[in-house]
């Protein structure tokens, strides 16, 4: 195994991270982005107003988007899995 192949798999570990973690980050910030908003133009100043539509919001991604982020962890491990016996020689 040389400092490519690793480097190599460090690469696609780290973009399935970010890609798989991106839609929940991303729904996360346009509530917390919506809610500030809201926020400001009404001038109520309450800090643990964003988390309630915060954890919904959350919660609607991983029921949609649940099955997918699940697939692309799994195509990454298999992946790993089936090139096994290439990394210990």
């Amino acid at each position: 195994m040389t400092i490519d192949d690793v480097t190599q798999i460090m690469s696609s570990g780290l973009y399935t991270i970010v890609i798989t973690a991106a839609p929940v980050l991303l729904v996360s910030l346009a509530i917390g982005l919506i809610v500030s908003i809201f926020q400001t133009v009404t001038s109520i100043q309450e800090q643990t107003l964003t988390f309630v539509p915060k954890l919904l919001g959350i919660f609607a991604a991983l029921i949609l988007l649940g099955h997918w982020m699940l697939n692309n962890m799994v195509d990454y491990l298999t992946s790993l899995w089936t090139d096994f016996s290439l990394y210990i020689r």
